[in-house]
């Protein structure tokens, strides 16, 4: 570099010395390469004599710096000593323990010597393997000896220098050193054969520069951490570091500040750590910030990494930064799993998959999954279970950041609409798989937006959720009212199938102001009545079931919707019911089955019917309510009925569960029994968690009275389980509470 630079300046080694104060021998030699790690003021006087760039004065004392930190290992004391371990070093318990086990089995014949440790930028993988080196040191006679390989630098270093290395470190001298690399590796892993050393193997980038410093057959042992998986390596241990739980991250946290004199913190620390996201190099910045900073306050640094726009600038500390950390990885990227990381920023959920990936990185789902793969090796995304990927919080700002520098605020726009679209269209799709006389797309192999059947397109919804809400909120605020109506609308049948899905008052809340927004009357009077069913679900919220209900009925009226006119009544009645006020709910539930029998909606009819056997059973009319429900089983089982299969799913197990209720309070125990352990069990596929709970409860009471102490004791105690599912927790005390006086 420095020859470059000076042949291009025009200047011989005498006018260079001159020019910069640096004797003409010393830089020959740093030009023949015998001096690579010249001092950082002979690097810039050399940088200013040149008249160099930003660019290239930044690179040339960075190239003087590293050749600095490799002549380190290289001097002829203290070869290959490791660094001292961290007097704050917290946690990591299970992993420590997992390291004693790996030498420990190390003495069983033929057992791999060599342990992988990887994870992301950050997570403390070289303090933990120094840690571990040092804590192991007794078990290793002959030595501990320490190399970094610099893998994420532009020039790591060489499996042959590292060879050359550790050679010096077990005593080999220069000029008994083959040149040839094979026979220098063979050498290295015969000393090692005989001897009881531990090599820690820092930062390697490849496994090509790695595996001939793996020790061969004996009793020596390497660790070897990198942000790469390597999974070319054969035959060796793998530990993977993810954050610090946040217990630890608080004590960790703690204890840096503790052990520098700094007492101020309280709440403020485990928020904190929470801010960092268990990344032990984050907290060791937020931590030597605020004692290098007497007048900081832990709660005004919570304040400032707050804000997410600001928070990868504030996680720095003198030559501690945590987004540089992650740019070294960035920096190994190849430019499309550049591009499709960068863009990933946009996701609004949690995690995505490849197709998704494929849609924002504008290229096939196959390439997509290459990227994922690559940013997955580079630990600069989790994977997860089926295919899912998903960032850590302070890496998705990383690459937020990188998409605003790299990407144009028009490009960022366009590509929110088209992930919003493709979302949207997706979500859509899938939930027409669901209600009466679903729309059902074949499946095409070209068209990746098909589903090949209900069960795939429950799947995507459920998995997808955060990001399809997501972009529901991104469309309704870009005022694409007709995509946002059709997208809530199609969601009103498969709601049923999640009933305590956590979303769905905001689904139809963005559907009825999107109907309003379009002056559609008889929609608007649709989603009200969606949110007027959404609030009988827990948490229950009648009197909103009510309000909702009377305007959907108002609107319904206006504009001559017959349907909504009779799910309002339909509602209405359920919420009248809740509230005891059976003689109403019952009038308001004959309302809505007669108008559906007239529109000869026979899904609709049967679960009003439903509806109208339960005011029979909270009214204390056991028989009746039974010849009632028996007559809606019926129904259900006339496959010449017309209804729609899910639906008849989905409302049998509600009608055997009043069934089974009705004939364990007329004292036939063994019929409700049998009645209600169907119901029970063909509720567990759609998670119908508190109609669930309600029947196990009901099934308890019944076994009780049948003197079958113990199944009431189970049975008690999972309807305590599901109550707790839908956070109902005074039903769920009460349960429990049997359950254990049962025992």
């Amino acid at each position: 570099m420095l020859r470059h630079h000076r042949h291009a300046a025009r200047l011989t080694l005498e006018q260079l010395a001159e020019a910069s104060g640096v004797s003409a021998r010393t830089l020959s030699d740093m030009e023949r390469g015998r001096s690579t790690g010249p001092q950082h003021r002979t690097a810039t006087a050399l940088a200013q004599a040149l008249s160099l760039g930003e660019d290239d004065r930044t690179q040339l004392i960075d190239l003087a710096r590293e050749g600095r930190l490799r002549d380190h290992w290289t001097r002829p004391t203290g070869l290959c000593e490791p660094p001292r371990t961290v007097d704050d070093f917290t946690g990591r318990a299970g992993e420590l323990a997992w390291v004693e086990d790996f030498v420990r089995a190390g003495d069983t014949p033929g057992a791999a010597g060599v342990a992988l440790i990887t994870g992301s930028a950050g997570l403390g993988k070289t303090t933990f393997a120094v840690r571990a080196a040092h804590v192991l040191r007794p078990n290793f006679p002959d030595g501990v000896f320490f190399v970094d390989l610099f893998g994420m630098s532009p020039r790591p270093v060489s499996a042959y220098d590292a060879l050359t290395q550790l050679l010096r470190a077990l005593g080999t001298a220069d000029r008994h050193m083959p040149h040839d690399p094979l026979e220098r590796a063979s050498l290295y892993r015969s000393l090692l054969r005989e001897r009881r050393a531990l090599v820690v193997l820092d930062n390697a980038g490849s496994e090509e520069q790695i595996r001939p410093v793996l020790p061969g057959s004996g009793r020596s042992r390497a660790f070897a951490t990198s942000r790469r998986l390597l999974a070319g390596l054969e035959g060796v241990h793998r530990l993977s570091l993810g954050p610090l739980p946040p217990v630890e991250a608080a004590e960790l946290l703690t204890g840096i500040l503790g052990k520098r004199g700094y007492s101020d913190g309280g709440a403020a620390i485990s928020e904190l750590a929470q801010l960092c996201g268990g990344l032990p190099l984050a907290l060791r910045i937020v931590g030597n910030r605020l004692v290098s900073r007497p007048g900081w306050h832990a709660a005004d640094f919570v304040g400032r990494l707050a804000d997410e726009e600001r928070r990868l600038d504030q996680l720095r500390a003198g030559d501690l930064k945590i987004a540089t950390a992650f740019g070294m990885s960035y920096e190994q990227l190849a430019v499309p799993a550049r591009r499709v990381f960068r863009r990933l920023a946009l996701v609004p959920g949690r995690d995505f998959d490849a197709a998704l990936a494929a849609v924002l990185g504008g290229v096939s789902v196959e390439d997509a999954w290459d990227a994922l793969d690559e940013l997955v090796d580079l630990g600069l995304l989790e994977d997860g279970a089926s295919g899912r990927y998903r960032f850590h919080d302070l890496v998705r700002l990383f690459a937020r950041d990188r998409l605003h520098a790299e990407e144009t605020g028009a490009g960022r726009d366009a590509l929110a609409e088209t992930m919003t679209s493709w979302l949207l269209r997706m979500a859509t799709m899938a939930g027409r798989w669901f209600g009466p006389q679903p729309d059902r797309p074949g499946r095409s192999d070209a068209d990746l937006e098909d589903f090949a059947s209900a069960e795939e397109a429950e799947h995507w919804l459920r998995v997808n959720a955060d990001n399809w809400l997501g972009a529901l909120r991104y469309a309704s605020g870009a005022a694409r009212h007709l995509d946002v109506l059709d997208c809530a609308e199609s969601m009103h049948w498969f709601s049923d199938r999640w009933i305590h899905g956590p979303h769905w008052r905001e689904v139809f809340t963005l559907g009825a102001e999107a109907a309003a927004a379009l002056g559609d009357t008889p929609q608007h009077a649709t989603q009200l009545n969606y949110l007027a069913w959404v609030h009988l679900v827990p948490p229950v919220d009648l009197e909103a079931t009510m309000r909702y209900a009377a305007e959907a009925l108002d609107l319904a009226i206006r504009s001559g919707a017959t349907a909504q006119i009779a799910w309002a009544h339909q509602y209405a009645g359920t919420a009248l019911l809740h509230l005891g006020r059976t003689g109403e709910a019952f009038d308001s539930l004959t309302k809505a089955s007669e108008m559906f029998k007239a529109d000869a909606d026979i899904d609709a009819y049967c679960q009003s019917l439903s509806n109208l056997g339960d005011c029979l059973v909270s009214d204390g009319r056991h028989e009746a309510a039974l010849e009632h429900l028996l007559m809606v089983r019926a129904l259900l089982d006339d496959e010449d009925s017309g209804m729609s299969p899910d639906i008849v799913s989905l409302t049998r197990p509600q009608v055997l569960a009043r069934v089974g209720q009705c004939l364990g309070r007329l004292g036939r125990r063994a019929e409700a029994i049998t009645t209600l352990t169907e119901a029970i069990a063909l509720m567990e596929p759609f998670q119908m968690f508190g109609s669930q709970a309600r029947a196990l409860e009901t099934l308890a009471a019944v076994l009780a009275e049948d003197g079958r102490t113990e199944e009431s004791s189970q049975a008690y105690a999972r309807a305590a389980e599901a109550f707790e599912a839908i956070g109902d927790a005074g039903p769920a005390g009460r349960c429990r509470d049997l359950a254990d006086a049962l025992r």
